[in-house]
């Protein structure tokens, strides 16, 4: 019997033990699109975000005229992904600092646990990675000689409470780690967290003992309540030690604040025109609206100029964004012995001249692109869900392999999901797909936000023909939402197509007579699109983007 040939916008698959090879669902290629009028701009300009779609919490350093970020992950592996840059604004991706079993596992987790905000350091020849799993282990540090890979097992730090640390190395030869966790005493307030300090022996791998000292309580100001004080970064400048922090939460009211001492012995004192960077001010919607800024890190350019990575929001309509918190690039400058990145009251430019138009590196394609699957080796941009295991993914003869698990993406087990950042609200996924001769086997593409809340439009092979259909899980509840059976028994070619338009998804197929809309072809709704808030943060909840991928299941 023919195989079925499908298209289709994001597909998934993994392995079980169990499961046959025969049972496999074949990607022939997959394409991702972005209307070109979005991120488009004149040469000597650039964009922002510099790296769109769910890169949250960046963290900069550099190795002389090499520049290398790295992000929060969460649960999708592999995670940690790292970045390199000549001039900080083109991008490649070239490697994750966690990418095997051995070093943490994210099983039964949700997709917003594991891998929180990092910080990335270099230092006398060896890359310093620290950060924390979440309901997995805690605070951990992995070192490296070349960020690319490979990383090292990490070196787990049972004292070091809370999340967000920060590894500095000061100018007299001694580490310190400082991290949120919770404040002294008893919490006077809901959201109310401190900044604490380690001194960190290099040499042992492992903090002083009885070296911890409290640095901030509750943040700038304490009477005022202020939440959530997190994300803290330390640098030194011109006999000042400087101490940056997120405070606010992620969401509307995050900030960036900043506090300077002149010795690690004295208290910091925050500056009095903090925050350095916010967004609260002003309303939604507006035009090229850019929301919840904060979690800034700090690095100097090839010239010497100051600039700051960080992570913002871009909403539609009001606070709705299914891109997830994304990394922004801005100058920094340095105003009576302060940073400042934008006054307060001040909206996040979009556009802005290159800052190094002369230096050329390489960047990945994010916007629009195209895989064919040529390479043995699976491209660095697929991640998948918790689990690190690839053995039910195979690339052979210019085509993916997915052999389907029984796990459906409402689990927080092993999931047959391959997915790539959704890097606009506007976009159009689409891949050409086989499906298996067996019956009880689906796949096709997914907009997975997170367990709780995705859409399926899959096919299957069925006794009566092929059948497409599309799945919307909302909050944990699963319906099919548009079916449709196939005229011909096997029939040639079938195209499959998510398409997203801010609060619209639309899911399409296509046959030897063109485009057709599976939602018009359903008495369930009138109406060709579908609710995409849905896999809005706002809506659905969590730190995560929504990801747009291949997925095969049994059935």
């Amino acid at each position: 019997m023919k195989k079925k040939v499908i298209s289709a916008l994001s597909l998934i698959g993994l392995y079980l033990p169990g499961a046959s090879a025969t049972d496999a669902v074949e990607f022939d290629w997959f394409r991702y699109d972005t209307p070109p009028a979005l991120y488009e701009v004149a040469e000597s300009q650039f964009k922002n975000p510099v790296l769109p779609g769910y890169y949250p919490d960046p963290s900069i350093t550099k190795k002389g005229d090499d520049y290398y970020l790295v992000n929060s992950s969460f649960s999708y592996t592999p995670g940690l992904p790292v970045f390199h840059s000549k001039n900080l604004t083109d991008w490649k991706l070239v490697g994750y600092a966690l990418d095997r079993a051995s070093q943490t596992s994210f099983a039964g987790l949700g997709i917003s646990r594991g891998i929180f905000a990092p910080t990335l350091r270099y230092h006398e020849g060896v890359f310093y990675l620290i950060t924390t799993a979440v309901d997995s282990g805690g605070n951990f540090i992995l070192t490296a000689t070349d960020p690319a890979g490979p990383w090292s097992e990490p070196v787990w730090l049972p004292e070091v409470g809370g999340i967000d640390p920060d590894i500095f190395f000061d100018e007299n030869g001694k580490a310190y780690i400082a991290h949120n966790d919770a404040p002294p005493g008893e919490p006077l307030y809901s959201g109310h967290r401190a900044i604490w300090l380690w001194e960190f022996d290099l040499t042992t791998m492992k903090v002083v003992p009885s070296s911890r000292k409290l640095l901030v309580n509750g943040g700038v100001d304490i009477s005022q309540k202020p939440v959530w004080i997190e994300g803290p970064h330390i640098y030194k400048k011109d006999g000042w030690y400087y101490l940056t922090c997120a405070e606010g939460g992620t969401g509307p009211q995050h900030s960036q604040v900043v506090f300077r001492t002149r010795s690690l012995n004295d208290a910091f004192v925050p500056y009095q025109n903090n925050p350095i960077l916010t967004q609260r001010d002003l309303p939604l919607p507006r035009p090229d609206a850019v929301d919840a800024a904060g979690h800034a890190d700090f690095i100097q350019g090839p010239d010497g100029r100051w600039w700051s990575v960080f992570l913002a929001t871009r909403p539609y309509l009001n606070d709705w964004y299914n891109t997830g918190r994304e990394t922004f690039l801005l100058p920094m400058t340095w105003q009576t012995g302060w940073p400042m990145i934008l006054p307060s009251g001040k909206p996040i430019p979009v556009t802005l001249p290159k800052p190094y138009p002369d230096i050329k590196s390489e960047s990945t394609a994010f916007y629009s692109w195209r895989e064919d699957f040529t390479d043995v080796e699976l491209g660095l941009r697929w991640q998948g869900l918790r689990s690190f295991n690839r053995d039910w993914v195979h690339i052979q003869g210019g085509r993916m392999k997915l052999t389907p698990l029984r796990e459906p993406l409402t689990s927080k087990g092993d999931v047959s999901y391959l997915g790539v950042h959704q890097s606009a609200a506007e976009y159009a996924v689409e891949t050409e797909m086989y499906l298996p001769e067996s019956t009880g086997v689906s796949g096709g593409l997914a907009a997975f936000q997170s367990e709780a809340f995705h859409y399926y439009f899959g096919a299957r092979y069925t006794t009566a023909g092929t059948q497409l259909f599309v799945e919307r899980t909302v909050d944990g509840k699963t319906s099919t939402v548009a079916t449709h059976r196939l005229k011909e028994m096997q029939p040639d070619a079938i195209t499959l197509r998510i398409r997203g338009d801010k609060e619209r998804i639309y899911f399409d197929f296509r046959t030897s007579t063109g485009w057709t809309s599976m939602l018009e072809k359903t008495a369930n709704t009138s109406s060709p699109a579908m609710d995409a808030t849905w896999l809005s943060t706002n809506k659905a909840g969590g730190f995560v983007g929504t990801t747009l991928g291949l997925h095969s299941r049994k059935d």
